[in-house]
């Protein structure tokens, strides 16, 4: 196939030389003599080489170059002129011009300049491409592929857990105030959405609607970046290999435990400032002290049992996050174990930490009492014995067990067959 050659010039003389020269040289010409058609056909067509006077009626030569750069970047570019000097030459090169060319000119040297000019695009061509593919060596796209469930297992044992267990206290603590008030999101986001639904929903669906809204809080947690002491029951794996000790894991739980407690309570302190328990005539406010005072009256059982579950599937939302790659799939990871535990009905001790201050704050402070409920069993001490410690005893075991040590005797045990 040919190479194609453009030439632009006001003169009929010039325009026919070239074309009876670079024919005969295996090229496939067209001319103009008109630089806003010239710059249409560099548009429309590839040309391997542009030959462009310097001076047209209308045009500035250096602007018809300097847009053909921007139209036609791979085309080798030729200025020529009738009055030709050292400052319009560099000046042309300067506008992305690869070679400069006095009027008259012999056949065998314009051949010679456009020759040039083609080995100097080429050149400068195969310098970029290989900035580019050395500076792309050092940023690798990463792979799309999610790690399988042995790799997730080698990273939290060998990796996070060893990572959080070495943190610093004060960075702990500050991820850790971050992660309270991130789940307070997921709930006061969950309650807003929920609260005035229809009775003819369907309690199901209400419940759907509720877990979906409420993911967006762990989002923010594994997406964001915090530390909450639910997923952090993963940890456990790093001690089971011997890489961190249980001195330290239990350490950094107490310590984001508090962490998340105090997040919780500014998340809860905010809505009720706020004013927003108003909404709907104070049906937000009435409906958050309900939730309050049914979790306070959850039997010890009834919550222990309901925090294994909950805390079994945050733990897997953790753990499927970690094996993608790409921030979509972490959302998509996320979402449904998170939707799930919420939509069945189970307890989780850090939401419990919003949700159950919130509704003391309302009936205490404010004296949102919704009709047909004994208001004086609604206090800090239930708070605490009847719901946070079985349910942060059951959340501790449902990530510990069923999917710390759950993977860690699947995939990580010494002396262990290898996985079918």
């Amino acid at each position: 196939m040919k190479e194609r050659m453009l030439v632009i010039d006001d003169d009929s003389a010039v325009l026919g030389s070239c074309k009876a020269i670079f024919q005969d040289n295996g090229f496939e010409v067209e001319t103009t003599t008109n630089p806003r058609e010239g710059l249409e056909l560099s548009t429309r067509n590839n040309y391997s080489v542009i030959l462009c006077d310097w001076k047209m009626p209308g045009f500035n030569g250096l602007d018809v170059i300097a847009e053909l750069e921007q139209r036609t970047p791979g085309s080798a570019v030729v200025m020529f002129s009738g009055y030709p000097s050292v400052d319009r030459a560099t000046e042309a090169m300067k506008r992305g011009a690869m070679d400069f060319l006095a009027k008259p000119f012999t056949p065998d040297e314009i051949t010679a300049v456009v020759r040039r000019a083609a080995a100097r695009k080429l050149k400068q061509e195969k310098t970029a491409f290989t900035r580019f593919e050395k500076m792309w060596e050092k940023f690798p796209v990463p792979s799309i592929d999610a790690k399988g469930p042995k790799i997730i297992a080698e990273t939290v044992a060998q990796n996070v857990g060893v990572d959080k267990a070495n943190s610093a206290w004060v960075s702990l603590f500050v991820l850790g105030v971050l992660a309270g008030a991130y789940i307070g999101f997921g709930g006061l986001f969950s309650a807003s959405v929920t609260f005035d639904l229809s009775p003819a929903l369907g309690i199901g669906l209400k419940k759907l609607i509720a877990g979906a809204a409420f993911s967006i809080g762990l989002m923010l947690v594994v997406i964001a970046g915090a530390e909450l002491y639910t997923g952090n029951s993963l940890m456990v794996s790093s001690v089971m290999i011997g890489e961190v000790t249980w001195q330290k894991v239990l350490a950094k739980w107490c310590l984001v435990y508090a962490a998340n407690f105090v997040g919780s309570i500014l998340l809860a302190l905010l809505f009720y400032f706020s004013g927003l328990w108003k909404t709907g005539n104070g049906l937000l406010g009435e409906t958050a002290v309900r939730v309050a005072h049914a979790k306070v009256h959850l039997g010890f059982w009834e919550a222990f049992v309901r925090a294994v579950g909950c805390n079994w599937l945050v733990c897997l939302a953790v753990w499927m996050a970690l094996a993608s790659r790409q921030v979509i799939g972490k959302i998509f990871a996320i979402f449904f174990p998170i939707m799930g535990f919420v939509a069945i009905g189970f307890e989780h001790c850090v939401a419990n930490m919003y949700f159950i201050p919130t509704g003391i704050f309302l009936n205490h402070w404010a004296g949102v009492t919704p009709a047909g409920l004994e208001m004086n069993s609604l206090t800090w001490t239930s708070f605490v014995v009847n719901n946070l410690i079985p349910v942060t005893i059951g959340n501790t075991i449902g990530g510990v067990v069923f999917v710390g040590l759950g993977y860690w005797g699947a995939y990580l045990r010494p002396n262990q067959n290898p996985a079918g």
